[in-house]
């Protein structure tokens, strides 16, 4: 008798993990986009910068990574849980 073949795709849970983890990593990346996209600004009518906006922005942004980050890390501990709902389909039979 011959061994069984390893399963094809990965298992739901550990692909989402992954996934996730990955996103985590971009963040750094998608966040010095955020923060230097200012840069490429040009002044309004006005010869002096645009400090307000650029200012708004930049909190916001910082704002928006934080939240990007806490969502992550929710999502990546609730990955971790055991008794999840992709547990049970996750499971290989013997």
């Amino acid at each position: 008798m011959t061994a069984p073949k390893p399963p094809k795709f990965l298992a739901r849970n550990s692909y989402r993990r992954r996934r996730i983890i990955d996103a985590a990593r971009l963040l750094p990346v998608l966040g010095v986009f955020i923060f230097f996209l200012p840069v490429l600004w040009h002044p309004g009518d006005t010869p002096e910068p645009d400090t307000a906006r650029g200012g708004l922005y930049l909190f916001a942004g910082w704002f928006a990574l934080i939240v990007a980050a806490v969502l992550l890390a929710r999502a990546l501990t609730r990955s971790d849980l055991p008794g999840g709902e992709d547990d049970a389909a996750d499971a290989e039979p013997r």
